[in-house]
């Protein structure tokens, strides 16, 4: 367990807070703690920072009702940082924002926007990737792909599948399995573009192997065709 006194803060006496939900992982927020915002956080357990605006302690949510309810605290290697899993009461962001992290940079590379669930499945992925069609979200790099529409999608589609090619050709099992994801992420978004379910592609799959059976059966007894 590293104590308050052996972390390492910068010559302003702070230390750089990430905060993060500690159920979906989404990163909220960025502030920075002294030793003594940190002692309030823990005795507490909801988040305290230092304002290097205002130059004062500020307990989130003392004025808004968004309090952060800390769930664990974290350093890194380095000990010159802290990473604080929390259950908030309301947005993080003083705009109104669940998350201050809403302003992208760099769309197109981003990561799919999948939230870590319990019980995840690609029923649940299809389901996300609807609701990010049907209610857009800010930030979302799946809403940013609806609303370029299908030649944008269709081009991922395209992309993903030469980075799977490429990473199988270079015989990387996990670069594959990354890039397969990619993919299988990219096409599921295609199907909800096109109101394809996850139901008629299990359809078409079952019709194969119906087939592909009976054609293993007829090759078995010598009544197939060439």
């Amino acid at each position: 367990m590293v104590s308050a006194d052996q972390l390492k803060y910068g010559a302003d006496g702070l230390i750089p807070t990430i905060v993060v939900d500690a159920d979906s992982g989404e990163v909220l927020m960025l502030a920075y703690m002294n030793k003594e915002s940190l002692k309030i956080s823990i005795e507490k357990k909801l988040t305290c920072f230092y304002s290097r605006s205002r130059q004062k302690l500020w307990l989130k949510g003392e004025t808004s009702g968004n309090y952060q309810h800390i769930v664990s605290i974290t350093a890194d290697c380095d000990l010159d940082a802290l990473r604080i899993a929390v259950r908030k009461d309301g947005p993080a962001c003083h705009t109104g924002n669940e998350s201050c992290f809403f302003n992208p940079v760099l769309e197109e590379d981003a990561s799919m926007d999948v939230e870590n669930k319990e019980e995840f499945s690609l029923g649940s992925l299809y389901e996300l990737i609807k609701g990010r069609k049907s209610e857009k979200k800010e930030g979302s790099y799946t809403s940013y792909l609806f609303e370029k529409g299908l030649d944008k999608i269709l081009k991922k589609v395209g992309e993903e599948c030469t980075e799977v090619v490429i990473a199988g050709k270079g015989e990387d099992r996990a670069e594959t399995i990354y890039e397969i994801a990619d993919l299988t992420y990219h096409v599921m978004v295609l199907m909800v573009q096109m109101g394809i379910s996850t139901e008629e592609i299990m359809n078409e799959l079952r019709s194969r192997h119906v087939i592909d059976h009976k054609v293993k059966q007829e090759k078995m007894t010598g009544n197939g065709t060439k």
